[in-house]
């Protein structure tokens, strides 16, 4: 099993970014996720310093993949995406078809991530014949469907053509919009948001009327209000999955990255609490729940 760092899907400070990647240079890692994914205006890091950060991580034995943005809303920002698949060095991981596209049409391998609607084979089977060489599940969808979709793949022969990773820990991002829920939340229009969302490091909690956590806004982005926590179902991915993925949520992420290594084969399991934490999804279950 492989363990990747997924890009950070919150607004830090560059000089936060630096700190981190810094010590995930050292760390146990074997692949590190670089760029942004949520929203456009988060302009501390151009796409040149992400490009030179990639070169300096690569040196420490780690492999780099290049993630785009999840939403495109304009030709500007297909431009800045330009800039990032055309680095012909780094893997990139797509996750909006319109940046799958630009990654055919120059015929470059490429990753399909977590936010592209792949649910069958017939949609692996086209990616994979058009360069992808890596697919990220779908948060929403669980280990029976993953069986299943790669029993699809076994019977038309492509199966071991292309690396499966699983979302294993982080704030699942639900869903984007246009709109910019941290910025409507202070009362704020998006076009004059003044990129509130960094004073929310791990986002914005939502609480329903029961005072239950529900979501966790991060700009345009809808994140769940549980942390999923697949570190105790790692033994339940054996012949299915070969790379998890720990999503950063700050400067001591990489404790858990270590966490999840010496639970490989079920030695030392996780402690997770029904309040905090969830893994429903995996377990074909409702998103909230935590199955032991």
């Amino acid at each position: 099993m492989k363990y990747s760092l997924g890009s950070v899907l919150y607004y830090w400070s560059k000089e936060t970014l630096i700190q981190f990647y810094q010590q995930a240079m050292n760390s146990s890692a074997d692949i590190i996720y670089l760029g942004e994914t949520v929203c456009s205006k988060r302009r501390e890091m151009q796409a040149a310093d992400w490009l030179e950060l990639a070169k300096e991580i690569t040196l420490h034995g780690k492999q780099v993949v290049i993630s785009s943005l999840s939403l495109l809303q304009n030709a500007a920002e297909l431009r800045q995406i330009a800039k990032l698949v055309d680095n012909s060095e780094f893997l990139v991981e797509a996750h909006d078809f319109g940046v799958v596209n630009k990654l055919i049409e120059q015929k470059i391998p490429f990753m399909a991530g977590y936010g592209l609607n792949c649910y069958n084979a017939y949609t692996l089977r086209l990616l994979y014949r058009q360069g992808m060489i890596r697919w990220c599940l779908p948060i929403e969808l669980s280990r029976d469907w993953l069986q299943d979709l790669l029993y699809q793949c076994e019977q038309l022969g492509f199966r071991h053509n292309f690396e499966v990773e699983v979302f294993g820990y982080g704030h699942l991002p639900l869903a984007l919009s246009a709109r910019c829920f941290t910025a409507r939340s202070e009362n704020r229009h998006k076009d004059n948001c003044d990129t509130c969302c960094e004073k929310y490091p791990q986002g914005r909690k939502v609480f329903s009327q029961e005072k239950q956590l529900l979501f966790t806004l991060n700009g345009t982005q809808t994140q769940s209000g549980y942390c999923y926590n697949l570190g105790n179902e790692q033994t339940s991915m054996a012949g299915l999955v070969d790379i998890v993925r720990i999503s950063a949520e700050n400067l001591d992420s990489l404790s858990i990255l270590e966490q999840f290594r010496a639970n490989q084969q079920g030695q030392y399991p996780l402690t997770l609490t029904n309040d905090t934490n969830c893994n429903g999804f995996w377990r074909h279950a409702a998103g909230l729940s935590l199955i032991p």
